[in-house]
């Protein structure tokens, strides 16, 4: 049995967008609001019932920076150079450190990661 061969993928040119929602939380940095339940019967029967519905992750300056910037049109070279414009030297390694923010974000489904040919 053949593996398929996955095509490498170029983390610049990938295009994120934000799958949850969020707010503003104190000095400009950014709040997920994340379900306490996916499943629709607890969300729709159990949610209701509870004061706070929503698990609610901070994220740092620089998480909060690149999270206002994934808006599925801007790809991740762009928010690198914003990046390095915004924080100097303080955000190196810039593109590491984007990496795995959004690839930790993509695997929690906060995030779709669209590629070049759309998906």
């Amino acid at each position: 049995m053949k593996k398929e061969q996955v095509e490498p993928v170029n983390l610049l040119e990938l295009k994120p967008r934000q799958n949850i929602p969020w707010e503003t939380g104190e000095n400009d940095c950014i709040v997920l609001l994340v379900p306490k339940f996916s499943n629709k019967f607890l969300a729709t029967y159990l949610m209701p019932m509870l004061s706070k519905p929503n698990f609610r992750v901070k994220l740092d300056q620089f998480g909060s920076f690149v999270w206002k910037n994934c808006d599925g049109a801007t790809p991740v070279a762009d928010i690198g150079k914003k990046m390095k414009e915004q924080f100097g030297d303080s955000a190196e390694p810039v593109y590491d450190r984007i990496s795995t923010f959004l690839g930790k974000l993509e695997k929690e489904k906060f995030l779709i990661i669209h590629y070049n040919n759309g998906l």
